[in-house]
């Protein structure tokens, strides 16, 4: 998280400004510039030069903000506020801003504070930056996907028939803090039997039965990083449809997964788990993208997909989540998480992969 970085990409500027709007439009980047651990920081802002940041907010905030060892402006009220950002950028000809993170009223507010500035968009830059992730980074994930592995094995050991896939949710969310994880870093999928066949499903009050397939999807976000994980199980024995659907699906992971290093293109690991799909009785219903980016955001930038063409890098994470969905029937999802490496990867997650028969 070396703010230094993002200068590598963006060097059209002079410095970067990132302000903050409410709970509802609170940029990510300030965190990831100056690896704050707590804080909401709503209504607080970043000026970062190539050799300083400086972190503008409220008493609010100053004593979570002085943890981080930059320096911290205390701006009380909302004309010191503005004040303290046109004095620190008075000198200054050129700004940064991320405009993927902006809402219109606070782009409004940034050409009040300092109208006579030209404005250079370093979203691009700042993504650039963010997609290699640093040591401390890795160490970060590293440990949210340790803890959302031990929640599903711990998870998993539980299921009762009758349990709603609402209450499973609520378990494994538990679980996950119990570990150590701040919360979960997005919103549960548990899907049983037929409900398994919809990607995005949404758990609801459907009860548990002997046979179904149990598809969950999960994450724990430990100090702002995230980890992103699905298992599908079998709650009872297996059938040979379940088993057949299921090989299907853990060979293609398998198999893409092993293509994963440095340089490779994304899209041709994903062509790998396609094609293994695709030459089964379940060709076209494999209805999404092999992986994506993790880091800070679940979806933290595009990585494998047939419609991207994106070279890998050393120290960017991912996901291989190939899956199989056969609608009114069921499907299988199997999600891990791995850290490209120069000459391979490395898988962080350590959930059982192979098929679970939970009795």
């Amino acid at each position: 998280m070396d703010f230094k970085n993002v200068f590598g990409y963006a060097r059209e500027t002079d410095a970067i400004l990132i302000i903050q709007g409410d709970e509802n439009s609170v940029d990510k980047t300030f965190f990831y510039l100056t690896g704050v651990d707590g804080g909401l920081f709503e209504g607080s802002a970043l000026i970062v030069k190539p050799d300083e940041v400086k972190i503008i907010t409220s008493a609010l905030e100053e004593e979570t903000a002085r943890k981080t060892g930059l320096e911290v402006i205390v701006a009380n009220g909302k004309t010191e506020f503005e004040k303290t950002i046109k004095d620190n950028l008075g000198g200054l000809d050129s700004i940064g801003l991320n405009y993927s993170a902006l809402t219109v009223s606070r782009y409004k507010d940034v050409l009040r504070i300092i109208p006579d500035k030209e404005f250079v968009d370093v979203s691009s830059s700042i993504m650039e930056a963010r997609r290699m992730k640093s040591p401390e980074e890795l160490s970060r994930i590293r440990e949210a996907a340790k803890i959302g592995s031990e929640a599903f094995e711990s998870t998993v050991t539980k299921l009762k028939e009758g349990m709603t896939e609402s209450e499973v949710s609520a378990l494994i969310a538990y679980e996950m803090m119990k570990l150590g994880a701040s919360e979960p870093s997005f919103s549960t999928i548990v899907a049983f039997g037929e409900n398994a066949s919809m990607p995005h499903y949404s758990p609801g009050d459907r009860k548990l039965k002997k046979n179904d397939f149990v598809l969950i999807d999960f994450g724990a976000r430990y100090r702002r990083y995230c980890s992103d994980i699905t298992r599908t199980v079998v709650f009872g024995r297996a059938s040979p449809d379940q088993r057949e659907m299921y090989d299907v699906v853990f060979r293609a992971q398998d198999e893409s997964m092993k293509t994963i290093k440095e340089n490779v293109n994304g899209k041709d690991v994903d062509a790998v788990a396609r094609k293994i799909i695709d030459s089964t009785k379940f060709k076209g219903r494999f209805i999404h993208s092999l992986g994506h980016g993790l880091g800070m955001d679940v979806h933290d930038h595009p990585a494998l997909s047939s419609n991207y063409d994106f070279p890998l890098k050393a120290n960017m994470v991912v996901t291989v989540e190939p899956g199989v969905y056969v609608p009114r029937v069921g499907g299988v999802r199997i999600e891990d998480d791995v850290i490209v490496k120069k000459d391979g990867f490395e898988l962080i997650t350590t959930a059982p992969r192979e098929l679970m028969e939970i009795s």
